[in-house]
């Protein structure tokens, strides 16, 4: 019998962000692996086996999934919003690159899901009309420097920016830089847009500007989009401002 590996983004958060085709592949496999706190939100199904494991062991979280299904199983690992963006698919393809040849036999499916820069991006507007990269602030799988010489490219480019993973307790530092980076680049009033855990239900969004984003409070379960100098933002009365970036743009100064 050949195992197969199903790779599901939950998109998100609440369950209204699943599609379909990955509640499916949830129901249907026999096991399930993934981070504590994503597996939490699969609702527990009889005779499902479930496999919780920490935030920094991805490889060997990989390996024990991959396993399982080598040895003829239907596996599914979960990942927060899409598995391809920051999340699994990446470490199960390096997995299954530098693992056994019966890897390599697996069925391995990659299901899409929603991200939370797309979740935030909704959220406020359309800061995503125009050309746009998505970077994670962490330094625990690349170093700073490298960082800093992207923020520089991406800003001097015009680039609408989105960051994941932007600050934690072992990192309380960097979004600060980050911001103070980019005004080398970017006027004071580009917008800046914070967006925490949308989708569940203490989602907040707020919209401010660069020169006061470092004021803002920001956590792991934040999405950060700081806007090019082509996006606007819309007043509204009663209403939240609207944010977006018109997809006709002028030249970059170079």
């Amino acid at each position: 019998m050949t195992g197969r590996l199903t790779v599901v983004g939950l998109g998100p958060g609440d369950a209204r962000f699943l599609t379909p085709e990955a509640r499916e592949a949830l129901e249907q496999a026999e096991a399930l692996y993934g981070y504590g706190p994503y597996l939490d939100r699969v609702p527990p199904r009889e005779g499902q086996e479930r496999n919780s494991s920490g935030n920094r062991v991805e490889g060997t979280r990989a390996q024990d999934a991959l396993a399982h299904a080598a040895a003829g199983a239907h596996v599914a690992m979960v990942s927060g919003g899409d598995p391809g963006v920051f999340a699994m698919a990446a470490a199960v393809c390096g997995e299954i690159e530098e693992g056994p040849e019966a890897w390599r036999a697996l069925d391995l499916r990659i299901l899409p899901g929603i991200t939370a820069m797309l979740a935030v991006a909704a959220r406020a507007g359309a800061p995503l009309g125009h050309d746009f990269c998505a970077m994670s602030l962490s330094d625990n799988l690349k170093p700073w420097d490298l960082i800093e010489r992207r923020l520089d490219a991406a800003a001097a480019g015009g680039f609408v920016i989105a960051f994941y993973n932007p600050i934690s307790k072992a990192r309380p530092w960097q979004l600060g830089q980050a911001f103070a980076r980019l005004q080398r680049h970017l006027a004071a009033e580009t917008p800046v847009i914070f967006g925490r855990a949308v989708g569940r239900d203490d989602e907040s969004i707020a919209v401010t500007t660069l020169d006061k984003a470092a004021e803002t409070p920001a956590d792991m379960a934040t999405l950060i989009i700081v806007g090019s100098p082509e996006t606007r933002v819309i007043a509204r009365d009663g209403r939240a401002p609207l944010v977006y970036t018109p997809r006709m743009a002028s030249p970059v100064n170079t």
